[in-house]
């Protein structure tokens, strides 16, 4: 799983999708893409990093952090500077992420104390050395069938005391205003709409999937822990856009026109190719009024000693 990503153009975004076949545009291929899991985590890198100085603050002092549905790991990374003292484990089941984390891990000069776990979140965590006293959980649950079930399991995994944090729900992502200048006003509404209905038919698809009310403090409480507190995190990039945060825009919009085109009316599917297109003076690639505006929601529990 990568949860370093979500509105799953983007959202697994999270964590955008890479079509298999001609009529089913919800399977999901994580190892292909990781560049888009690594643009997006990082360019919201001052987003968890706001995070991980909030949940520092509740547990400052950490012994083993692990990272369930991991991705390429740049979040993992974030949490091991972010608690310095800290052992972390990425959790995957895709091994090409779990690579690209280890990787990034020696890059950073903290892979004397991180390690990877390959394993699928909806049989547990896999061969973690003893219970995680932190485990952050961003935007992977969704990509399990029984989040109810996957939730036990984390709180099976945690020490008594231990804290999870779950980031799940939030602000779809905002890049154009309202009326572009080109096409039919609010384009990203209705490209919401499609989203919410590609996220259904996502989710049913999964296996063992079970329909829940997405209730996250009722959920965490079901599963034996105590929900102490929500908070939600912002991202909030005005324009005019640095050339990094304008390439992960194309990069959205490209994989929200490959996943959602067969819902999306035609009108739209051609604002969006103009929106694309390098060539022409109103696309992302040249106007001045891109953006990036979202918002991320942490839910955060404790299992009772």
């Amino acid at each position: 799983m990568a949860h370093d990503h979500d509105h799953e153009n983007t959202h697994r975004q999270d964590h955008g999708t890479t079509p298999r076949h001609a009529h089913d545009h919800t399977h999901m291929d994580f190892a292909d893409m990781i560049p888009m899991l690594e643009q997006e985590a990082e360019l919201f890198s001052p987003l968890y990093a706001e995070a991980a100085a909030w949940l520092r603050e509740r547990r400052p002092d950490p012994g083993l952090i692990v990272d369930a549905g991991s991705g390429p790991g740049v979040i993992s990374c974030l949490l091991a500077d972010a608690f310095p003292a800290a052992r972390v484990v990425a959790v995957d089941e895709v091994e090409p992420l779990l690579e690209r984390a280890r990787a990034r891990a020696g890059r950073l000069g903290v892979g004397d104390r991180f390690g990877t776990v390959r394993a699928d979140l909806a049989d547990g965590l896999g061969d973690v050395e003893y219970p995680a006293d932190l485990l952050w959980a961003s935007r992977s649950l969704h990509h399990v069938g029984d989040q109810g079930a996957a939730l036990a399991g984390f709180a099976r995994a945690l020490a008594p005391g231990g804290t999870l944090a779950l980031l799940e729900g939030g602000l779809p992502p905002r890049y154009l205003p309202r009326d572009l200048g080109i096409g039919r006003p609010g384009l990203q509404s209705r490209i919401d709409a499609v989203h919410d209905e590609w996220f259904y038919r996502m989710r049913a698809g999964l296996p063992g999937a079970v329909t829940e009310a997405e209730d996250w403090p009722a959920l965490l409480t079901s599963a034996g822990l105590r929900h102490t507190e929500t908070r939600t995190f912002l991202v909030d990039l005005p324009a005019p856009l640095s050339d990094e945060a304008r390439g992960f825009v194309v990069t959205a919009l490209t994989r929200l026109r490959d996943s959602l085109t067969g819902g999306l009316d035609p009108d739209d599917v051609a604002t969006l190719g103009r929106l694309l297109d390098p060539e022409d003076k109103a696309s992302v690639h040249h106007r001045t009024d891109v953006f990036v505006l979202t918002a991320h929601t942490v839910h955060v529990a404790v299992k009772p000693e």
